[in-house]
């Protein structure tokens, strides 16, 4: 089998850089603690004691993210899939059964695998996504700071994977993503084999969160399925609205690129863990508000 080759294409920043705008704006302290005011940030990450309650509450948050993920209109067939590690034995970790919309799916209707493919946990009468586990156990084992990451064939991350460049820093929203996403700039097909699966893994790096996969789509990943989720709602979205700015330069109009300085110091606010979690928060809530069927553990008679 020939080597796959693998061409990374980063946004440059300097390794020592002071967080302040031009206009003399400093952070003293970052992340979700600068955005809550007057009280305490209504969502905190939690902490437990038993990591099979963890478990639960994990399966419970990877469901309510295919739940959103379904209302946005994430799906494409059978392709699109999210993992999460497992916090009882974390060289598993669990993904979605494979033939199963994005808005039916449970928390009892996950699969647990481990790194060699075996379903060894969970819904185990229900095959998985062969693509899914070539990329998700490679980034699994390559990161080991990464606890979940989110892939999908969503309508604008697909659209403009097809350019193969990072997205410009041309709206607040979009600095978040500053200098901690890349480009897999070498299509294989469909990802089933396990060599795809680790250059993808390769293509993410060994800081960042999101990968723009050339021909393909988007991939996400964070410390929680919450902020992978948020992550590449995000993305999607940021993808879309930087279609519709290069649509408007090639009607005579220009775009005006947020300097350097305040893309570090907005991404300073906007991208830690904490902050991404909150975020997510606002989707999730709504899910459970519509239909928490999903929530299989919590909802026991």
């Amino acid at each position: 089998m020939t080597e796959i080759q693998t061409t990374i294409n980063t946004i440059n920043v300097p390794e020592k850089v002071e967080v302040a705008s031009t206009k003399g704006y400093k952070l003293s302290k970052s992340g979700v603690d600068t955005l809550s005011f007057g009280n305490a940030n209504p969502h905190q990450i939690p902490k437990f004691d038993d990591p099979y309650k963890e478990r639960e509450w994990i399966l419970e948050h990877l469901a309510g993210a295919f739940r959103v993920f379904g209302r946005k209109g994430y799906t494409e067939g059978s392709a699109g899939h999210i993992s999460v590690r497992d916090p009882v034995e974390p060289n598993t970790f669990w993904i979605n059964p494979l033939g199963i919309h994005f808005s039916l799916l449970k928390a009892s209707d996950m699969v647990r695998v481990d790194e060699e493919g075996n379903l060894v946990g969970g819904n185990t009468t229900a095959p998985i996504n062969a693509a899914g586990f070539a990329i998700h156990s490679a980034l699994h084992k390559a990161r080991p700071d990464i606890n979940a990451a989110c892939h999908t064939h969503s309508k604008y991350g697909k659209t403009y994977s097809a350019f193969g460049k990072p997205l410009e820093m041309i709206n607040q929203d979009v600095c978040t993503l500053y200098n901690t996403h890349s480009v897999y700039s070498d299509f294989g097909g469909v990802a089933i084999e396990k060599e795809e699966g680790e250059a993808i893994a390769k293509a993410v790096g060994e800081k960042n969160k999101c990968v723009i996969l050339q021909n393909h789509g988007l991939l996400t990943a964070g410390q929680t399925v919450d902020e992978a989720g948020y992550l590449f709602t995000l993305m999607e979205n940021s993808c879309e609205v930087q279609l519709l700015a290069d649509a408007a330069v090639n009607a005579g109009n220009i775009k005006q690129i947020i300097p350097e300085a305040e893309a570090i110091y907005t991404a300073s606010v906007e991208g830690d863990p904490a902050k991404l979690y909150l975020d997510f928060q606002n989707d999730l809530a709504y899910e459970i508000a519509m239909d928490k069927s999903f929530m299989t553990f919590s909802n026991k008679p």
